[in-house]
């Protein structure tokens, strides 16, 4: 199982190098993240946009991007959907989200001719290396689903477990979280873990041990489980925290990023290739990391 960054990105070298695909290329920590891929030997880059802009970034930085393949594509939706085609044609593995809104990446992603669709409905999928936890922590969906209902929460996990198995995890253990520990009626978000659970139990969602519904201390916590009462097996000792809604996701992700000093990495799963989607608040390591996770996922399908 790996347990850091620093394990991952030599693990993706092991099993690169893949191909990325980045549309809309001209962002300079974008390009930052691909040069230390690239230069690693993890991965081969197609980079497609404005070509006078990239390579002026490039230069910049110091990425010798002559003898890297390049489309010259100034309109963003254009070199969205060219980025996305090089994926599902199989020149490229991967597909990055570059200098481009996230709702013009993910309608390419989601285009019926050349798009990734795959049928299931996609989510985000942050890995975080927390040096107050003691393993590495997966949080979903922090920045694709508003509200989803019990189905949607359900393909969320199962798209989840791509990323837990690229880290090595056989049989990863899914906390639900909720506001307290107690299935109540009133509380739709400990109803639909309750569910979850019995869904879990029942051999519908296979290949995890999924409990809840959590509040957050006594899912990363033994020793706030204990004190609670709680009495589930992977109280205090989840993989993946599943959050309720889009809002509680995205705080506790910008929480353990901007106060907990945490390490992170992001990816959109549910298509039929991994696209790497980040935030342009994340540091070029954060997307160096998030190209190397999409490196093994690519390995391991």
């Amino acid at each position: 199982m790996i347990s850091s960054f620093e394990a991952l990105c030599t693990e993706a070298v092991k099993k690169g190098p893949k191909t990325v695909a980045v549309a809309c290329a001209q962002d300079d920590d974008v390009l930052k993240a691909v040069k230390a891929a690239y230069t690693e030997g993890m991965i081969n880059v197609i980079l497609v946009g404005d070509q006078p802009k990239i390579k002026a970034i490039a230069d910049t930085i110091g990425f010798d991007i002559s003898g890297l393949e390049c489309i010259q594509i100034e309109d963003a939706v254009e070199a969205s959907l060219k980025a996305v085609s090089l994926v599902s044609s199989g020149k490229a593995d991967i597909v990055m989200k570059g200098l481009v809104d996230t709702s013009v990446i993910l309608k390419a992603v989601l285009n019926k001719e050349v798009g990734l669709r795959s049928g299931n409905v996609l989510s985000h999928v942050a890995v975080f290396e927390v040096p107050t936890y003691h393993k590495m922590l997966m949080l979903t969906d922090a920045a694709m689903n508003i509200a989803p209902d019990l189905n949607t929460k359900k393909q969320i996990v199962e798209n989840a477990l791509a990323v837990t198995k690229a880290l090595g995890i056989e049989t990863a253990k899914v906390g639900v979280l909720a506001a307290k520990e107690k299935v109540n009626p009133a509380m739709q978000a400990t109803v639909d873990a309750g569910e979850l659970v019995k869904m879990n139990q029942n051999g519908e969602i296979k290949e995890c041990i999924i409990g809840g519904p959590f509040a957050l201390d006594n899912a990363i916590s033994k020793e706030a489980a204990q004190i609670k009462g709680v009495k589930d097996p992977i109280a205090g000792d989840v993989d993946l925290l599943v959050s309720p809604q889009i809002e509680s996701g995205n705080i506790l992700y910008k929480a353990l990023n901007f106060l907990a000093n945490a390490k992170s990495a992001g990816v959109i799963v549910g298509a039929t290739a991994p696209v790497i989607l980040t935030s342009r608040a994340d540091t070029d390591e954060s997307k160096h990391y998030s190209i190397a996770l999409g490196v093994l996922m690519t390995a391991n399908r």
